[in-house]
């Protein structure tokens, strides 16, 4: 996939798929699907390293994971997010941030939010040859100006609002948009009015493609349950069982057995 499919799929009304990935590992793994393109989010802070919010995914953490990812895909487009305030600085700190990603693997950046700031800056990079990817709605870099992780647009002031921001983020020259967490009718409002498609994560069926999280796909992580994820494995409970019946076997000297001896 490159960076023309994104329009292309949107012509001819075929969905896009995007999950997210953060190791080399699942990289291999995601490699032999049929899945699109892949993110690796900022959501790694959470995720994978523990936090309560993206906000701790630093430049050097989003550069080790991207080279990760990288390296096990083969086929599909890789998007990395570019983390908290890295796009606020100057021009030159925002091109060396993004240039870093690029550079570990990256084939275009996300960047959160739509305001006048932001769609310079996206304007910039995209003068500068690097394609970018929007993203409104709920922004979890801006989790404590909006009070926490909430469902976007409900008022009709706000709705008015997100549709003016992904006018602007086309503009300025995205080549796609996540909408995460609004209202199904107004995700599909937004995705009708842009040449550029649109990657829902619970925004609806009425998008031009969806992305999920890697561990909540797989029913790896089990704690964290908003109404949007479908969890399409229960991977939790098949590694605790493999997990004990290995402690057992050792316990019970059953492992090694002679064919793991040399």
């Amino acid at each position: 996939m490159n960076i023309q499919d994104f329009q292309l799929k949107k012509i001819q009304k075929k969905n896009i798929s995007m999950l997210t990935c953060y190791d080399f590992p699942s990289a291999c793994i995601v490699s032999e699907s049929n899945i699109d393109c892949v993110l690796v989010g900022d959501s790694v802070a959470m995720a994978v390293h523990g936090h309560d919010n993206t906000l701790m995914a630093t430049m050097d953490m989003m550069v080790l994971h991207t080279n990760a990812v990288a390296r096990g895909l083969k086929k599909q487009f890789l998007i990395t997010d570019l983390p908290f305030l890295c796009h606020r600085v100057s021009k030159k700190d925002t091109i060396e941030n993004v240039k870093r990603l690029l550079q570990a693997g990256a084939n275009a950046v996300k960047i959160e939010g739509g305001d006048a700031d932001v769609c310079k800056t996206i304007a910039h990079l995209v003068t500068a040859g690097i394609p970018v990817m929007g993203h409104i709605g709920l922004t979890p870099q801006s989790v404590h100006q909006l009070g926490g992780f909430k469902v976007q647009g409900l008022l009709e002031e706000q709705a008015a609002h997100f549709l003016q921001q992904a006018r602007a983020l086309e503009a300025a020259g995205c080549f796609a948009m996540v909408i995460e967490c609004v209202p199904a009718a107004l995700a599909e409002t937004i995705t009708n009015i842009l040449k550029i498609p649109t990657i829902g994560i619970g925004a609806g069926s009425k998008t031009n493609g969806q992305v999920l999280v890697w561990h909540d796909l797989l029913g790896i992580q089990t704690t964290f349950k908003p109404r949007f994820i479908k969890q399409y494995l229960q991977a939790k409970p098949l590694m605790l069982e493999a997990i004990n019946r290995y402690v057992e076997q050792v316990i019970n000297r059953q492992f090694p057995s002679l064919e793991h001896a040399y």
